[in-house]
C-alpha cells in the first residue's frame, strides 16, 4: 500500500506541467522571470529582458501598473466573489457598458468568460443557438479558416487551422470546414500595408455553400489581422466580401479579436480599422491588460434578443463559467480601459 503522505525530495520546477512548451528541455535549463515593470521583466539574476510581445499579445499598457493593482485590491477587500449565475453584481454591468462602448456600435451586450478560448467557445454556441432559436436547427456547421488560431478550447481547436494543434486529439466537433489561409507570399512580398491580392478568396465560402448549402452553415469565424500564424493582415476588401457573402446567406459572422482588440490596430478593434461589423467579437487578453484572466463575446442585439426571447423562464442560454463576469476581472478591466482613455494609448 502507497504511503501518500511521504514525498521523496524532488529537484525544483518539475511539478508544473506547462503550456504550449517543450517541458523537458525547460526542465534541464529553466528560463525564468521573477518581476515585471514597464516593458521589461527580469530575471532572477537581476538581467532585464524586453518584453517585445507584450506577454502574450496581452499586456497592451506595460507591465506593473499601480492603478490596476489598487482597483483589484480594493475590489478584493469590497467583493472578492460573487456569482452570476441568477445573482448580479454592479461592477459587472459596469464593465459591459464600458465594454461596448468601446466596440464598435451595434455590438450592444457582452457575456463574459475567462479566456479568448472560452471567449470563442462561447461565441460557436451562441451562434447555434441563435439559429436554433430562429427557427433554422440545421445551421450548424462551423466554417474557420487555415492558420488561424482561435484558442484551445475543443470549439477553438476544431475551428482553428493549424494541424498541429489539432492532430493530437482526433475526434474533434463535426461539421468543421475551412476556407484558404490569405497569405500569398508569391504574390504579397512586397505589399505596402494590406495586399491588394488575395480578396478573392473569400468567394471560396460559395465553395464550402455549394458543397454543404447555406442552410446548414451556422458561422463563419476569422482573425481579422492573423496573429499566432505571423502577423497576416488581410487583402484589401477580403472583409467586406465575407460580410456580403454571410449577409446574402443568413450566415453569421464572428470575428476573433482576442489579439487585435483594445488598441493593436489603433482603434479599439480591428473591426473599426476596416469599417466592418461582424455579428459577434470575442475579447480578453488587453482587456485586463493581462493581470487578471477574463474574455468576452459581444453580440449583437438580433442576436441577444432572439436567443433571449426564446426562452421559456430559465436560462435561455444554459452556458457560463464559475468565474464568468467575476467582480475582480471587472475592476482591471475597468482600470485597464480608464488607463487606455487617459493615455491615449490607442
Amino acid at each position: 500500500m502507497n504511503d501518500l503522505s511521504v514525498r521523496p525530495a524532488r529537484p525544483p520546477y518539475q511539478s508544473f506541467w506547462m503550456p504550449f512548451t517543450a517541458n523537458v528541455a525547460f526542465k534541464k535549463s529553466p528560463r525564468l522571470f521573477t518581476s515585471a515593470k514597464g516593458m521589461y521583466y527580469e530575471t532572477p539574476e537581476g538581467k532585464k529582458v524586453l518584453d517585445g510581445t507584450a506577454g502574450l499579445w496581452c499586456v497592451n499598457a506595460g507591465h506593473g501598473r499601480e492603478r490596476i493593482a489598487t482597483a483589484v485590491a480594493k475590489q478584493i477587500n469590497t467583493l472578492d466573489y460573487a456569482s452570476s449565475f441568477q445573482l448580479g453584481h454592479p461592477i459587472a454591468f459596469e464593465c459591459a457598458d464600458r465594454v461596448t462602448a468601446l466596440a464598435p456600435r451595434g455590438l450592444d451586450h457582452v457575456f463574459f468568460s475567462n479566456s479568448g478560448s472560452e471567449a470563442v467557445d462561447s461565441a460557436l454556441k451562441i451562434a447555434l443557438a441563435y439559429h436554433r432559436a430562429n427557427g433554422e436547427a440545421g445551421r450548424v456547421r462551423l466554417v474557420g479558416r487555415e492558420r488561424s488560431y482561435h484558442g484551445v478550447g475543443f470549439g477553438g481547436v476544431s475551428v482553428g487551422g493549424i494541424a498541429k494543434h489539432r492532430v493530437a486529439y482526433g475526434n474533434l466537433l463535426p461539421f468543421v470546414d475551412h476556407l484558404p489561409a490569405t497569405h500569398d507570399l508569391a504574390h504579397q512580398a512586397f505589399s505596402r500595408g494590406d495586399p491588394k491580392y488575395g480578396a478573392h478568396l473569400a468567394d471560396e465560402l460559395l465553395r464550402i455553400i455549394n458543397v454543404h448549402d447555406a442552410s446548414t452553415i451556422a458561422a463563419v469565424i476569422i482573425e481579422p489581422v492573423a496573429g499566432s500564424t505571423g502577423v497576416l493582415p488581410p487583402p484589401k476588401g477580403y472583409l467586406q466580401r465575407l460580410r456580403e457573402l454571410c449577409d446574402r446567406h443568413g450566415i453569421l459572422l464572428i470575428f476573433d479579436e482576442v489579439i487585435t482588440g483594445f488598441g493593436r490596430m489603433g482603434t479599439a478593434f480591428a473591426a473599426q480599422h476596416y469599417g466592418v461589423l461582424p455579428d459577434m467579437l470575442t475579447c480578453a487578453k488587453g482587456l485586463t491588460n493581462g493581470t487578471i484572466p477574463m474574455g468576452g463575446t459581444l453580440v449583437t442585439p438580433k442576436i441577444y434578443e432572439t436567443v433571449t426571447n426564446a426562452g421559456t423562464g430559465g436560462p435561455e442560454l444554459p452556458h457560463g463559467y464559475t468565474y464568468s463576469g467575476h467582480p475582480v476581472s471587472c475592476a482591471a478591466a475597468i482600470a485597464t480601459m480608464d488607463i487606455y482613455r487617459d493615455e491615449g494609448l490607442f
